[in-house]
């Protein structure tokens, strides 16, 4: 039984490899926001808009225990799921946990290009979502490095840097 668990920031690389990966693997891949979204018939911008950040975030507890009792599967966590409750404790009993560690330059280049999707992001200027993400980034570290693994997610941009980043995983995986 495998059961993998992405945790990172937004942007960082679990949904591009996590998918790419489960494929090549034969594993069940689940991105935890389309879940949420599946679930209840909203998208993630439209709970927190009606219900708020708190609401949204024991939906996301209740789902990440619903999922991470799945077997051959791979989850690609919300960029806070790992840093609420005791979701990352969870998550390192339930699995393996693998930390998608990215830059700042990185993550503020690919939140530029989603950035209307994104609740917390969407009425910021360059400037305010670069100091945003550094300042997430730095309150988050202590929860995402809990994770069992650490795996450098800066070059997920080609197919061919997706390939090779499949590889490294499942090495560092023992899979």
């Amino acid at each position: 039984m495998t059961r993998i668990f992405l945790i990172g920031y937004m942007c960082s690389g679990k949904t591009t490899l996590g998918r790419a990966f489960a494929l090549k693997m034969g594993l069940q891949f689940i991105d935890m926001d389309w879940y949420i979204e599946g679930r209840f018939h909203k998208t993630v911008k439209q709970i927190f808009a009606e219900l708020g950040e708190g609401a949204f975030r024991e939906m996301e507890r209740k789902m990440l225990h619903e999922v991470g009792d799945f077997e051959d599967v791979m989850i690609a966590t919300g960029g806070g799921t790992a840093c609420f409750f005791d979701n990352v404790q969870y998550m390192n009993q339930q699995g393996q946990t693998v930390y998608m560690k990215a830059d700042i330059d990185t993550l503020f280049n690919r939140l530029q290009i989603g950035k209307a999707k994104r609740p917390l992001l969407m009425n910021k200027t360059d400037e305010e979502m670069r100091q945003y993400i550094t300042e997430q980034l730095a309150s988050r570290e202590p929860f995402y490095s809990q994770a069992t693994y650490v795996f450098d997610s800066n070059r997920l941009e080609s197919r061919h840097q997706i390939d090779k980043s499949i590889e490294e995983l499942r090495q560092l995986l023992k899979l």
